[in-house]
């Protein structure tokens, strides 16, 4: 069995709802809009038959919903969601093994009745979050509490990037271009929203999170240097602030509480990614995923990381670990 633990589906009735008018706004939004497997449930089971027992956790796709609605309206879209992807686990058991609740990040409040109400009645395996919530960072303390429900409730989080054309690429531009936004802007804000959850003390203050970080950890592992080395020297390299005392205050190396985070193999065939990631984060800590439907042809980003996995040198016991096990052990599956 092979769980794609990172993928993205809009219902679609949610689709027609809130989506398809064009509501999810241009850029992402013109991406999501246009995609026929991502809402539709013939071409993607015709896609996933290509790999036998092939069983997918949902998540909803970019643009996060706090960017699509306001505050009073954001709650409302995440109840529709996570209503119909519950809908979508239990006509499709065979198919979608479990589902990760959205949440209206910029109702707080809200996101934590949502929360519970998502995982003790309709059996969400998670929550997904993104790097940012409408620009702000995910350890500005209105988010604390959200954390510590997690912990509470002992969920993975599913962390996501959200970066947006409006970013631009230099203090003289007011847009990015070339869609650098996207192909190095998400890595980034990835890395970044990692970094201030370590450097906040968020995971020290909730060590047994469990965060699974989109795209093998972004920029972290290649920068396992500047990462371990580099932030070993914290304070050095500032005057205003003393970063030293923090350094000092920390439990551990910087670098470690990187290592603490999981990471998903969603990096479209890139095979030196790949090797790159596990090497850092350890075979325990990755999982298998595909990042359907955001792939040239149906099915091509599964296929292809499934080539890679296989061709590392890898124990069986270890690829069944990241095609299968590791995500069992995180959605508390007993396969």
């Amino acid at each position: 069995m092979k769980i794609d633990i990172f993928n993205h589906l809009y219902p679609r009735r949610f689709f027609e709802q809130f989506i398809a008018d064009g509501a999810a706004g241009k850029d992402m939004g013109k991406r999501v809009a246009n995609i026929p497997t991502i809402v539709d449930l013939d071409q993607r089971f015709r896609a996933m038959d290509e790999f036998g027992d092939f069983r997918q956790v949902l998540t909803l796709p970019s643009p996060p919903l706090e960017t699509l609605a306001p505050p009073d309206r954001s709650p409302i879209m995440a109840r529709a969601a996570n209503d119909q992807l519950a809908e979508l686990v239990r006509k499709h058991p065979d198919r979608f093994i479990a589902f990760v609740a959205s949440l209206p990040l910029n109702n707080p409040d809200e996101s934590l009745v949502e929360m519970e109400r998502a995982v003790t009645q309709l059996g969400a395996k998670g929550i997904q979050i993104f790097s940012n919530v409408a620009g702000k960072p995910l350890d500005d303390p209105e988010f604390l509490p959200l954390f510590a429900e997690v912990a509470r409730l002992d969920i993975p989080i599913w962390l996501h990037p959200a970066r947006k054309a409006d970013v631009p690429d230099y203090k003289t531009e007011t847009r990015s271009q070339y869609e650098i936004w996207w192909t190095f802007g998400w890595p980034y804000e990835t890395s970044v929203a990692m970094s201030r959850l370590v450097f906040s003390g968020i995971l020290d203050r909730f060590p047994d999170l469990k965060i699974i970080t989109h795209h093998m950890g972004a920029m972290i592992p290649y920068f396992e240097g500047r990462v371990g080395h580099g932030w070993d020297q914290l304070g050095t390299r500032t005057s205003d602030v003393d970063y030293t005392a923090l350094l000092r205050s920390m439990k551990k190396r910087p670098i470690d509480y990187f290592r603490m985070f999981y990471a998903d193999t969603a990096l479209f065939g890139a095979r030196a990614a790949t090797r790159c990631g596990l090497e850092f984060f350890g075979v325990d800590k990755v999982v298998f995923a595909s990042d359907m439907p955001f792939e040239p042809a149906p099915g091509m980003y599964a296929r292809e990381t499934i080539q890679v996995i296989d061709s590392l040198e890898l124990t069986p016991a270890e690829r069944d670990q990241i095609y299968r096990g590791n995500a069992a052990r995180l959605l508390k599956l007993a396969l």
